[in-house]
C-alpha cells in the first residue's frame, strides 16, 4: 500500500514502533523456552472512525486507535495465547513467557533466521479515507439523505452512516516469516423509511471495500439513496408471503450470503478437525449438484474480504472447496493443516491482537453456470425470487438454516409479479446445493457490506454467486401455498 503524507505505519521501517527481526527473534526464543513446537507474534495497530447522519444533523462521530501484541505458542494440539496493549520490552517479554507456559518440558526449539517476506498488492491506495477530512465524509452522508428524501414524498426519514479503518499488522513466526501489511476498509450505508396510510417500511443500500473515497465515483451517495428509497416504497405494496415448498430463484451477488452461512462455515477446517461439521470425512465425495463449484478467493482487487496475507503470515490464494459438486478440501489455518497433513490455504484470521486465529472465509463465491438468467426465470411456474437477504441462523453440525428476505417477489408463469413481505427460507445447506438445477452466467460479488461472526470474533468478508434456481425449498410465510 502506498502511504499518504499523513498516515504513517508505526510497525513498518522507520515507523514510531518499528519492530525489527532481532526484537522478534528474542521474543520468539522466550516463547519457545519451555518446549513449544511453534510460536508467532502478531503486532497490530488500528485507527478507525465512524459518522452517522440523520434529520439534517450529524448524530454521532467517533475516532479511535488501538495497538497491541498477541503471542501464540503451540504444543501439539494445545495453544497458549497472551496479549498486551503495552509494547514496552518488559510487557512484550511477559506476554511471551505467559504464552510459553502451554508447554512443559521437551526439546527446546530455536527460531530459524527471520526473513522479511513480500506480499501481493490487492488494495494499493494513494490516500486511505481515514486521511480525508471528516467534513468531506459528512458531505457524502448529507447528499445521500437529501437524495432519499427528495425521491418521493412518502420517504419521511433517511439515516446515513460511514465507517472506516486502517489496520496495520506485522507477523513474525518461529519458522522464519516476517510479514507486514496495511489493510484499509470503508463501508457506507443508508436506510430510507417510507410511510403511507399509517404503514411504514424501510429499505437499505450500502457498499464499500478496501478502497478510497473514489468508490463513490462509481456508486454515488445519490445512487445508494435511490436504491434504498425504491426498496422502501416497494415494500409498502408488499403482500403476505406464501408458505410451503416452492421453486426459488436467488439473485446474483448478495445471495451468496446463504452459501457463506449454510455451506461455507461447514467447510472451515476446525469444525471438521473436531468432527462437528456435516462435511467431516466427505472430501472426494459428491456434496452438491454437478453445476456447483465453490471457491474461497482472497485475490479480488479491493474487495471487502480480500487480504494480502492472513493473520498467521501466510499468503492466501484461491481455494477450490467444491468442484462440479465434489468436495475437494477445507479452509485451513496452521493447526488444522497440520492435523490433516495438508498445506496452508491462508485462511487463519483473527479479529484483533487479543484473539487467536482460526479458519475463516475471505470472499466465498459460487462460480457461474451455463444458463441465461432471463431463461431461468421463465421456467418457474410459481415460486419466489429472492433479491436481498436479511439475517439468518445456521446449525453448523447439520447445515440446517433459516434466512429472512428483505426484498423478494412472487414469480408466476415466469414473471415477477407481487412484492412480498415476511419471507423466510428454511432448509439445509448441502441439500439446497444438491437441488440447484440451473445456474446463471452472471456471477457477481457483493458490494462490501458483510461482516462474519464466529466464536465471538468478527472479520470482514465478501460473498458472491450467479443467479441460482433451486428446485425446492421451504418458504415460511403467512399464506398457505
Amino acid at each position: 500500500m502506498t502511504q499518504s503524507a499523513s498516515y504513517q505505519a508505526p510497525f513498518g521501517p522507520g515507523g514510531d514502533g518499528s519492530i525489527d527481526a532481532e526484537v522478534a527473534r528474542k521474543l520468539l526464543t522466550l516463547a519457545l523456552s519451555r518446549g513449544g513446537d511453534y510460536a508467532d507474534l502478531f503486532f497490530e495497530y488500528r485507527a478507525g472512525g465512524s459518522i452517522s447522519f440523520e434529520e439534517g444533523i450529524t448524530r454521532s462521530a467517533s475516532r479511535g486507535v488501538s495497538m497491541g501484541l498477541g503471542v501464540r505458542v503451540q504444543k501439539g494440539d494445545a495453544t497458549g495465547y497472551a496479549h498486551v496493549e503495552d509494547l514496552s520490552w518488559d510487557a512484550m517479554k511477559r506476554a511471551a513467557e505467559t504464552a510459553a507456559r502451554i508447554a512443559q518440558g521437551g526439546k527446546t526449539i530455536t527460531p530459524v533466521a527471520i526473513e522479511r517476506m513480500s506480499t501481493p498488492s490487492r488494495y494499493e491506495l494513494d490516500r486511505p479515507s481515514i486521511d480525508v477530512p471528516g467534513i468531506d465524509k459528512r458531505s457524502l452522508l448529507e447528499r445521500a439523505s437529501r437524495a432519499a428524501l427528495a425521491h418521493d414524498s412518502r420517504i419521511i426519514k433517511a439515516e446515513a452512516s460511514f465507517a472506516e479503518e486502517v489496520r496495520e499488522i506485522l507477523i513474525a513466526t518461529s519458522d522464519g516469516r516476517l510479514v507486514h501489511d496495511v489493510q484499509p476498509l470503508l463501508r457506507f450505508g443508508i436506510r430510507a423509511i417510507a410511510e403511507q396510510d399509517g404503514k411504514r417500511e424501510s429499505g437499505r443500500s450500502g457498499g464499500g471495500g478496501r478502497m478510497t473515497l473514489g468508490y463513490f465515483d462509481g456508486f454515488s451517495p445519490e445512487w445508494h439513496a435511490e436504491q434504498a428509497a425504491k426498496q422502501a416504497l416497494i415494500l409498502l405494496d408488499a403482500r403476505p408471503a406464501p408458505a410451503g415448498q416452492m421453486e426459488v430463484i436467488l439473485a446474483p451477488g448478495d445471495s451468496g450470503i446463504l452459501l457463506h452461512e449454510a455451506v461455507g462455515h461447514g467447510l472451515e477446517a476446525d469444525f471438521n478437525r473436531k468432527g462437528t461439521s456435516n462435511y467431516t470425512g466427505q472430501v472426494g465425495k459428491a456434496v452438491a449438484s454437478e453445476l456447483c463449484t465453490v471457491v474461497d478467493d482472497p485475490t479480488f482487487l479491493q474487495s471487502r474480504g480480500s487480504i494480502n496475507v492472513d493473520d498467521e503470515g501466510v499468503e492466501p490464494k484461491k481455494s477450490v472447496l467444491i468442484e462440479n459438486g465434489v468436495l475437494r478440501g477445507y479452509l485451513q489455518d496452521r493447526l488444522s493443516a497440520k492435523h490433516f497433513g495438508v498445506g496452508f490455504t491462508g485462511n487463519g484470521r483473527r479479529e484483533s491482537f487479543a484473539c487467536a486465529p482460526m479458519p475463516r472465509m475471505t470472499n466465498t463465491v459460487l462460480l457461474a453456470g451455463p444458463h441465461e438468467p432471463e431463461e431461468m426465470l421463465k421456467t418457474v411456474k410459481r415460486g419466489i425470487y429472492a433479491k436481498t437477504f436479511g439475517g439468518g441462523q445456521v446449525d453448523i453440525s447439520n447445515g440446517d438454516f433459516v434466512f429472512s428476505l428483505t426484498e423478494s417477489y412472487l414469480v408466476e408463469d415466469g414473471k415477477l409479479t407481487a412484492p412480498l413481505k415476511g419471507v423466510n427460507l428454511i432448509g439445509n445447506g448441502p441439500e439446497t446445493l444438491r437441488n440447484v438445477i440451473m445456474l446463471g452466467n452472471d456471477v457477481a460479488i457483493s458490494d462490501g457490506i458483510w461482516t462474519c461472526g464466529k466464536d465471538g470474533q468478527s472479520v470482514p468478508v465478501g460473498v458472491g454467486c450467479p443467479t441460482i434456481k433451486i428446485a425446492r425449498i421451504t418458504v415460511g410465510g403467512t399464506e398457505i401455498s
